[in-house]
């Protein structure tokens, strides 16, 4: 899955506050006494002084933007004119050794030691970025939980390559978890993984490598690579309003293409050679792209001959990963979210492997968030199919958090429970 850095405009919600007076911002959380919080980090987005800001609410922009729903005095954060109090988190960095590789991370801990308070290991994406002192982490602690994050191989301060060898990363995973409990002993009670996008491979397959005692995934696949090339390109068509005819002629491209990735550019060829004079002089067909499909199409036989593997395969890839075979290994309680218009990751097969689990008695509990794309944005669509994301989902924050204490009631933003007890 790809991760795109995305401009976010937001609707104020607020009277307009002016920039300058956002400069005295400080980085933190800060919770109301209802139980909402707001997030602040410096982000790369962010032109200084101004900060990043994240509500529990799905609200999400930069606090030196014009109307602004919070201000900043001294060091201070109020809402809505009422003072918000800064929670004094315990973090405490670590280090921890991987398959001979050294991982770097962080133990964020609510105030206090009870022994009680969940554990979770959040589990990347595919994002090279690292999620120390990031939004999510903070948000997920924010709501009593302790929080352990860490640079993936390759990434950040952690050592290795970067790599997208799902069984790998799981290995890492799962030790990061068995970090986290020592860290933490005595000041935690249930433990397990949350795993956002690519992290839905990753996440179920460390529960089983490790004792973990649930699994949240947010907006993953139960496919595999290939599946989801093939079902993006699928929901590509059926965006510009194509019919059966181009559905079918792209499932022949997605055929062509894994063939070659799983041959390792050995054979292939001649059947992907036979789908581009398909797509010869159809105008849609350079706007197909898949994950990588369109773009191999588009290079000539020889180009992908001479630099196809090194640029299509070069991340340890497992491109027919088995997803169901693993889930089908796990009793460990596992939370799945959906985004119901995810482009990136295209629901259908996902929904329906996870219904089948369910039926077949596995512990499963799936919610779906209508109109929301892949990493639970809301969005705006203009009349050519672009979209503008706005806002994280109301309720996506607040699900994950109540499902990992154990605590789920009442409606969460527009959230469809399709499985699973409340």
């Amino acid at each position: 899955m790809k991760i795109v850095s995305i401009a976010i405009a937001l609707i104020a919600v607020a009277a307009a506050t002016p920039a300058s007076a956002q400069g005295a911002c400080q980085p933190g959380t800060y919770r109301a006494a209802d139980g909402d919080f707001v997030v602040l980090v410096p982000s790369p987005a962010v032109p200084e002084p101004g900060l990043r800001y994240q509500f529990r609410d799905g609200r999400r922009g930069a606090t030196n933007e014009a109307g602004a729903p919070l201000a900043c005095d001294g060091g201070a954060v109020s809402v809505g004119g009422k003072a918000w109090t800064r929670i004094a988190f315990r973090e405490t960095p670590a280090t921890f050794d991987s398959v001979e590789t050294k991982l770097t991370g962080m133990l964020i801990e609510p105030p206090g030691a009870d022994p009680r308070r969940p554990l979770v290991v959040m589990v990347h994406g595919s994002e090279r970025s690292s999620p120390i002192g990031g939004l999510y982490g903070y948000a997920m602690a924010a709501q009593g939980l302790s929080v352990f994050v860490y640079d993936k191989r390759g990434t950040g301060a952690s050592e290795g390559e970067y790599t997208q060898n799902f069984e790998l990363l799981a290995t890492d995973a799962a030790k990061a978890l068995d970090t986290a409990r020592r860290m933490a002993a005595g000041r935690f009670g249930r433990a397990g993984f949350f795993g956002g996008s690519q992290g839905g491979w990753v996440a179920p397959r460390a529960a089983t490598l490790t004792k973990a005692d649930f699994v949240a995934v947010g907006f993953g696949l139960v496919a595999s690579p290939i599946e989801e090339d093939r079902e993006q390109m699928v929901s590509e068509v059926r965006a510009a309003g194509l019919g059966a005819d181009a559905e079918a002629l792209v499932g022949r491209l997605s055929k062509a293409t894994a063939t070659l990735l799983l041959s390792n550019f050995a054979q292939g060829y001649a059947e992907l050679d036979a789908v581009r004079r398909e797509m010869a002089g159809k105008p849609w067909a350079a706007k197909v792209e898949g994950e990588y499909s369109g773009a191999m199409a588009r290079l000539s036989d020889a180009e992908l001959r001479r630099i196809g593997r090194a640029r299509f395969d070069n991340l340890e890839l497992i491109w027919d990963y088995d997803a169901v075979a693993v889930l089908r290994k796990l009793d460990t309680p596992l939370l799945w979210v959906l985004a119901g218009e995810d482009r990136e990751a295209p629901i259908e097969t996902t929904r329906g492997a996870l219904m089948d689990l369910a039926a077949a008695g596995k512990p499963v509990d799936v919610y779906l968030f209508p109109e929301t794309d892949h990493g639970m944005w809301e969005y705006v669509q203009h009349p050519d199919g672009s979209r503008d994301v706005t806002r994280l989902t109301d309720g996506y924050l607040k699900l994950l958090g109540d499902w990992i204490k154990g605590d789920v009631a009442g409606r969460y933003g527009r959230a469809e429970h399709l499985t699973g007890k409340r």
